[in-house]
């Protein structure tokens, strides 16, 4: 079994009208729900409330992947703790960051950049593959078509990804390095753009997929 731990932050899970109307069980369970279907996984859960954040060195020693969403709290994650992450990856634990958890400390620990970019404002997106034959691809329809989601621009101010598997084309032209996947140490990160909180993208099928297969990527199983 692939051992995935969902860390979200669970802010605005508890406060935003809207994010609950998506998301009523909280975004870190809907991600988890959907991972434990796959036989090969199972998925718990951590947040920023639980004591050390969820994050003790036994819960990080116990985990093949971690999947990381945060917004608004980046700063409350302690920095010694964001340290702990930095050091699992790597030795070979696998990080997902998932949409704005491209200014989450551990995320930015191993990119050794500011991880910066622009948000013009909320638009149809178009996933495209630009990898068609990366185990992340999978499965997946080029494009994955989303009806709206926050969106992102260029410059992104990260390293040159090792394989940039996705790009997200806005309306408007505004494109973005959307699914980039790098090594460090002996462990894998894939940062996927796709999951403002407000929109039901972790209910997407595709979004679904990729995120499983980034998963299984990710493991080094």
């Amino acid at each position: 079994m692939i051992r995935v731990l969902v860390w979200c932050e669970n802010k605005q899970n508890k406060t935003d009208a809207d994010v609950i109307r998506v998301y009523p069980n909280g975004m870190h369970n809907a991600i988890a729900d959907f991972l434990n279907k796959d036989p090969e996984i199972e998925a718990k859960t951590a947040t920023l409330d639980d004591p050390e954040c969820g994050l003790t060195d036994d819960v990080l020693e116990n985990t093949d992947v971690l999947i990381w969403w945060g917004h608004i709290a980046h700063h409350e994650v302690p920095d010694e703790i964001a340290k702990k992450v930095q050091n699992r990856v790597l030795n070979g634990m696998g990080l997902i960051p998932l949409h704005s958890a491209h200014f989450s400390k551990p995320f930015k620990l191993l990119m050794g950049t500011t991880c910066d970019l622009s948000v013009p404002g909320h638009f149809k997106e178009n996933l495209w593959c630009t990898l068609p034959g990366h185990p992340i691809a999978k499965g997946i329809p080029n494009p994955v078509e989303l009806e709206v989601e926050e969106g992102y621009n260029e410059y992104f101010d990260i390293p040159q990804p090792d394989e940039l598997v996705f790009i997200g084309a806005f309306e408007g032209c505004r494109l973005f390095r959307a699914g980039c996947a790098y090594h460090r140490g002996r462990g894998k990160v894939f940062y996927f753009q796709p999951g403002h909180e407000t929109y039901p993208i972790y209910h997407t099928p595709f979004i679904q997929k990729i995120i499983t297969n980034a998963v299984k990527w990710a493991s080094n199983k």
